[in-house]
């Protein structure tokens, strides 16, 4: 992946240097750090009192992960928007959502969970489709790929495919499928991938520096902060995590002798990092930043929703949730450009060409504060909505 040359105007720190060296000896016995913190995307409020222990800690990291617990996010508003209906049918328990539930929509057509996750919106989806309708499922990560074997062991509906959603329309056309009346994607992390530890993502338990959404193919950061230099580091850290101190936090982690440890990682950007923010742990960017460069999480979301242009049917549905900057402004912009046919290479232009227009115009949700109450973790999202206009998709148009 090529790094953008707009270097971080980061200048050197003499005395904060110092400070890091300092504090190199004692970070391999670093643990949690107890205070609010920001989980990479979403919200964690943690209390001193229930912080885990190393011990503790490693014996979750060990336990099966499909026990992880996930709360899907804005769950009833992105199945009601990739079915095109204002709301779902009211359900009385629990039990009745199945595809013979009397309240089911009784959808017919071929859908996509981009992101499968543990099956939250597409187990709601489901209840909302007949017999005779498809949901194909994309996933990295494996474990999510061994829930969704299992729904699909069950329900026959349900058609697995363990690769990214950038993959879409090749692993669409592999199954004779051209086009769908369907796209929903939960963009970024999930809740399972952040508690277990060993994964690498979270900063607040100890584990591998990992952080692969795939852990059956790539290099970790491990692997990678092992070979990379100080100033890719540093242009990652800024580019991808929006990380103002880019340039300091990279040299204290190319100081560190080996990169085993989370918590020794999170230990030595928190010291090099000159400014904290209240409520947000210091290395939240910074996990962010390598997450998301080591996973090609931003240019997986630019080539998905480029192939949802020719893949969805005329009045086919995309909702996208997003839990960042990065990715929300990409979605945005995607939709704003293909609602209104105005492209930036037009701006200049005296007379700019017709464009065609591919999406109406996009709508955008938040979660309720019923559910950032239950979910704080669900604060940060937006979901973004458009449908598929009747105009012939042109994969070039002339000028």
């Amino acid at each position: 992946m090529s790094i953008l040359n707009n270097k971080p105007k980061n200048t050197p720190n003499t005395k904060q240097d110092s400070k890091i060296d300092s504090s190199l000896a004692t970070v391999n016995a670093a643990s949690a750090v107890e205070l609010s913190a920001v989980e990479n995307d979403f919200v964690v409020e943690s209390d001193s009192t229930n912080q885990p222990t190393q011990e503790s800690v490693t014996d979750k990291a060990n336990s099966d992960e499909l026990s992880f617990v996930h709360d899907a996010v804005l769950l009833q508003e992105t199945v009601a928007a990739v079915l095109g209906v204002k709301a779902l049918p009211k359900q009385t328990d629990d039990a009745e959502q199945s595809s013979g539930n009397q309240n089911s929509l009784q959808m017919s057509g071929v859908y996509v969970d981009a992101t499968f996750g543990r099956g939250g919106h597409s187990r709601l989806l489901l209840s909302q489709l007949a017999d005779d309708a498809t949901l194909i499922v994309f996933d990295k990560d494996p474990t999510a790929i061994s829930v969704a074997r299992e729904l699909a062991k069950t329900d026959s509906r349900v058609k697995v495919v363990h690769d990214s959603f950038a993959t879409l329309t090749d692993s669409l056309a592999a199954m004779g499928i051209t086009q769908v009346d369907g796209l929903m994607a939960d963009l970024g992390i999930s809740s399972p991938q952040i508690d277990d530890g060993s994964r690498g993502f979270s900063f607040m338990r100890d584990g591998a520096v990992d952080m692969r959404m795939d852990t059956s193919r790539g290099q970790s950061v491990a692997e990678w902060l092992e070979k990379v230099d100080d100033e890719t580091l540093a242009n990652v850290l800024y580019e991808f995590g929006e990380e103002r101190h880019s340039r300091r936090i990279a040299r204290a982690i190319k100081q560190m002798d080996s990169y085993d440890s989370t918590l020794a990682l999170a230990e030595v950007i928190k010291v090099a990092h000159p400014n904290w923010q209240r409520g947000k742990h210091p290395a939240t960017q910074s996990f962010q930043a390598m997450r998301i460069f080591i996973n090609n999480e931003l240019g997986d979301v630019d080539d998905f929703l480029e192939q949802s242009i020719p893949i969805l049917k005329s009045g086919g549905q995309l909702a996208v949730i997003s839990f960042h900057s990065l990715e929300d402004r990409r979605i945005k912009q995607f939709l704003q450009r293909h609602s209104k046919g105005q492209y930036p290479e037009d701006e200049n232009l005296p007379m700019p060409p017709k464009r065609p227009r591919y999406f109406s115009k996009p709508k955008r949700v938040g979660p309720s504060k019923a559910e950032t109450s239950q979910n704080p973790r669900a604060r940060s999202a937006w979901l973004r909505m458009a449908t598929r206009t009747d105009t012939d998709y042109l994969h070039s148009v002339e000028q």
